[in-house]
């Protein structure tokens, strides 16, 4: 099934072409709820919540790149075969990738990424993805950990699903439950401020359950990444990504010998381009952050000023605000990824608004050798759970 509405403009952004379709394919048909929960439990993840067979649908729609431009970006809706006509939405936006292939809608049947997605569809609910820009199949590097973008990518993304919706027999309902894992847990966040200040006059927050954030990198990640109390080459590839990223939008260094010593000074940009894979990247950097920084970069990061303390401040603002909503945080015991101070951080920001989430211990989950990505399967079943309980 294959759908078409127009092409990608290049003219100033018009009121109401942000979120408008421009194509939606399906990618992918799970028939029944067993199917769904052999993919399901083949990918590592929890099928209990199983109650529907899916059908999964990439869309492609008009949003804004980080400079307010028009740009177009891709994501994943994923809807229940049966179950009511009007649905409550479940908007998941994932963690960290680099290859837009990776991206949830690029992906057919349960993959790491797009297995909560399934879940939440199976369980009865919309589930919408946003691959993020650049990923999928939007143009351009990714902007990684930029908020404001993410933001916009998710809020248009599930504007985008409430236009094609209906063509299914289906509707979206006004509500919008958040959730997200790793940078997807930042961009919840950021998505879920966004609805409650009203900036889409249909979708409205009801709760909000992020995963495993870093929703501190001044204070609580970028410390304990460059400490070492963090695993070597997470911290590696994260602090890479973060100076390639972010100089592409804040400008941080002219030349990457200020930051990444030799050789990597000549590779390391070219790795986060989109087309290299994730064993690529593990290839082409080193073990420790000591081996890629400079002493500039190690204290740049250390003591952030200029361009960098002010993208943080941007980047660390996701619990400032009062959510009027129930608020979960789910966080693994000793992530090797995401330090746990970062979950501390975040709800000592939320309580000083007001506000009173709970923290939710996912103890020690594994996936793959890590508490981090155990997070997001322990969390997924947990999440699909509390969101049911919801009305």
């Amino acid at each position: 099934m294959t759908l078409t509405t127009g092409a990608a403009s290049a003219d100033p952004v018009r009121p109401g072409d942000r979120g408008r379709l421009v194509s939606a394919e399906r990618t992918t048909t799970l028939t029944t709820k067993q199917d769904v929960a052999a993919a399901l439990t083949a990918a590592g993840f929890d099928a209990a919540a199983a109650r529907f067979g899916v059908d999964a649908y990439r869309l492609v729609y008009r949003t804004v790149d980080p400079g307010g431009r028009p740009v177009t970006a891709s994501g994943l809706l994923v809807l229940p075969r049966g179950g009511a006509p009007a649905l409550r939405t479940v908007s998941f936006t994932h963690g960290t990738v680099s290859h837009r292939s990776d991206a949830p809608s690029a992906m057919v049947g349960a993959g790491f990424v797009s297995s909560p997605a399934l879940t939440y569809a199976s369980a009865g609910f919309a589930a919408v993805a946003p691959d993020y820009l650049g990923l999928g199949a939007g143009p351009g590097p990714h902007p990684w950990m930029d908020v404001p973008s993410e933001t916009t990518a998710a809020l248009d993304m599930l504007r985008a699903a409430r236009a094609f919706v209906p063509r299914t027999g289906r509707a979206l309902g006004h509500d919008v439950l958040v959730t997200g894992f790793s940078q997807g847990a930042s961009a919840a966040m950021g998505l879920a401020r966004s609805l409650q200040a009203g900036d889409d006059r249909w979708f409205r927050l009801r709760a909000v359950a992020p995963v495993g954030g870093a929703y501190d990198f001044e204070h609580a990640e970028l410390p304990a990444l460059l400490d070492g109390a963090l695993e070597p080459k997470s911290s590696v590839l994260y602090s890479a990504y973060l100076l390639v990223a972010w100089n592409r939008l804040h400008r941080l260094y002219d030349s990457p010998a200020e930051v990444f010593r030799a050789p990597y000074d000549r590779t390391v940009e070219a790795l986060f381009d989109g087309a290299h894979t994730g064993p690529q990247l593990f290839a082409g950097t080193p073990a420790t952050v000591d081996a890629l920084l400079t002493p500039h970069a190690l204290a740049m990061l250390r003591h952030p000023t200029g361009p960098l303390a002010r993208a943080l401040r941007v980047a660390d603002s996701t619990c400032d605000w009062a959510p009027a909503v129930p608020v979960r945080l789910y966080a693994a015991d000793a992530d090797e990824q995401a330090a746990d101070a970062n979950t501390d951080h975040c709800a000592a920001g939320l309580r000083s608004h007001g506000a009173e989430p709970t923290v939710v211990g996912l103890g020690t989950p594994d996936f793959a050798g890590s508490r981090h990505l155990g997070s997001n399967v322990a969390a997924t079943a947990a999440v699909a759970r509390w969101f049911g309980e919801l009305r």
